[in-house]
């Protein structure tokens, strides 16, 4: 199966200032792309899916449970968030990130 480039894949509005994309995915594996505007916030949620992202541009800080103090993931940076862990993300600044999930999230297809 050939994915979408990004500007030709649709994207979907989230909490304010967040855009999701997806790119590719079958019910094993999902890519999907994301942009937040400086300040958007996602909120604290968890899912059942593993979750393994890449920062391509930008500053964001992630809240976990097992940082609740956060830490902060800047340009080239990667994180990985385990099936079933709260997180929540603030965008310190304009940034962009591409994110895996295994298995795929069927309310992202």
């Amino acid at each position: 199966m050939k994915g979408k480039h990004i500007e030709s894949a649709t994207a979907v509005a989230g909490p304010p200032g967040v855009t999701r994309r997806t790119l590719a995915h079958n019910r094993d594996v999902m890519l999907c792309h994301f942009h937040m505007r400086p300040g958007a916030r996602i909120p604290p949620h968890n899912h059942t899916p593993s979750q393994i992202g890449f920062l391509v541009s930008g500053r964001v800080r992630f809240i976990t449970g097992r940082h609740p103090e956060g830490f902060e993931v800047a340009t080239g940076d990667s994180y990985l968030f385990d099936p079933g862990e709260q997180h929540q993300a603030e965008a310190l600044e304009e940034s962009e990130f591409v994110e895996v999930f295994h298995p795929a999230r069927p309310e992202y297809e």
